[in-house]
């Protein structure tokens, strides 16, 4: 079956466990990568530095479920600036990593221990590959060698034979079951048989014939928690709250409606939004809730970043690029400036902003997004989401379920 239309790979990048594969160049990252994988899903060559860019892919590795293998330049790429650019890239890679393989060659250089230690400060389960053992004779004693010099010994492995992959597997799903995340979207919302309604503007940004991201990961956590989903466009929540035997435990709404749901809504109902839920899933809530609180600080000279997750097309009326600079200039004053980034774009110095909004982050991963929060800390900016912005811009965050 082919792997673009095959079923696992309709599960969102953001959703699948991110292993990263480091190392020197020409230690067989690539070929391992594809004994992994179990077809070819990356170039291989004799030639060092074949890997020049982090090339990603979507499979399902048994028994760990949907991944997303990332191969990444050699650290020890040496060719002058674009060396410095791909080892740059491959350093950012650890940012989104929820598990390392770090590949060896025959022997451990210092750049291996390095690099072993740069990993463990990211807090990444990192396992330690030597890789090409059917060229070493005997291989222990190599694996023996490389533990006196960086003090892991290594999984033995060949990719060309195939030796040791399985056990590879299997030490990988160790890890991911170490740290996994296991928490629910809504969990701390509902209990089993509760009634939740959700509002669903299908403007210009839902795509014709489907729902977006957020939606349907709620829908169907809803489900996984035993829940009762009644679903309406804003236009229709009047007449479907009346047609309900009772009245819903929680309204779950797009951010863009926030006050309009929050006037029809009944007094013993929630309130949140989907991108709340994405932020405190995602995310850290208490600091985006913080975050927000900044905007009562802005001036007509500060400037803001928002920041998409997703490099889609702008629309009309979308909702980053137009709908919340609006808000923010009405509140504020027109000469706010304010800049838009999209996808893994994310300016390395946040210093000349005075707040960051981002958006739910449906498309990363966990780590990626808190790895993104941690930065705005670390710097002194303030960050915040685009559903908790909302709120505070409509003067209902504090009525609202956070």
């Amino acid at each position: 079956m082919d792997n673009e239309t095959s079923g696992f790979n309709a599960t969102p990048q953001g959703s699948r466990v991110h292993i990263a594969i480091y190392g020197r160049r020409n230690v067989g990252k690539s070929s391992l990568i594809n004994a992994l994988a179990g077809q070819q899903v990356s170039i291989v060559a004799d030639v060092a530095g074949t890997t020049t860019d982090p090339v990603q892919r979507a499979i399902e590795i048994h028994p760990i479920g949907p991944c997303l293998l990332i191969d990444t330049a050699g650290y020890d790429d040496d060719d002058g600036i674009v060396g410095i650019l791909r080892r740059e890239r491959t350093r950012k890679v650890l940012d989104q990593t929820d598990v390392a393989l770090l590949v060896l060659g025959g022997e451990a250089e210092a750049i291996d221990k390095e690099w072993l230690r740069q990993i463990k400060q990211y807090e990444v389960p990192v396992i330690v590959v030597l890789n090409k053992i059917d060229l070493f004779s005997p291989a222990q004693n190599v694996a023996e060698r490389i533990k006196r010099k960086i003090g892991v010994m290594p999984l033995l492995v060949s990719a060309h034979t195939c030796h040791g992959v399985n056990a590879l597997r299997k030490a990988i799903a160790q890890a991911v079951q170490q740290t996994a995340d296991e928490r629910s979207i809504t969990g701390d919302y509902v209990k089993p048989g509760d009634s939740v309604v959700l509002v669903m503007p299908q403007d210009r940004q839902a795509p014709k014939g489907r729902l977006i991201l957020p939606q349907v990961q709620t829908i169907r956590d809803l489900l996984d928690n035993g829940c009762t989903v009644t679903c309406c466009t804003p236009d229709q929540l009047e007449h479907t709250l009346a047609a309900l035997r009772r009245q819903p435990k929680l309204i779950i709404t797009d951010s863009q409606v926030f006050d309009q749901v929050h006037r029809l809504k009944p007094y013993r109902s929630r309130l949140t939004s989907f991108s709340i839920l994405m932020a405190a899933w995602k995310g850290d809530l208490k600091a985006m809730i913080a975050g927000a609180r900044a905007i009562d600080q802005l001036t007509p000279q500060s400037r803001v970043l928002i920041a998409e997750a997703c490099a889609h097309a702008p629309l009309s009326e979308d909702i980053g690029r137009e709908k919340i600079p609006a808000l923010l200039r009405k509140r504020v004053g027109q000469e706010l400036m304010v800049d838009v980034v999209a996808g893994r774009d994310f300016p390395a110095d946040l210093r000349s902003y005075s707040l960051v909004i981002h958006c739910g982050a449906c498309m990363f991963n966990r780590r990626y997004m808190l790895s993104r929060i941690r930065q705005a800390k670390k710097q002194g900016v303030p960050i915040t989401n685009y559903g908790v912005a909302i709120a505070h811009l409509k003067g209902i965050l504090d009525s609202i379920k956070l």
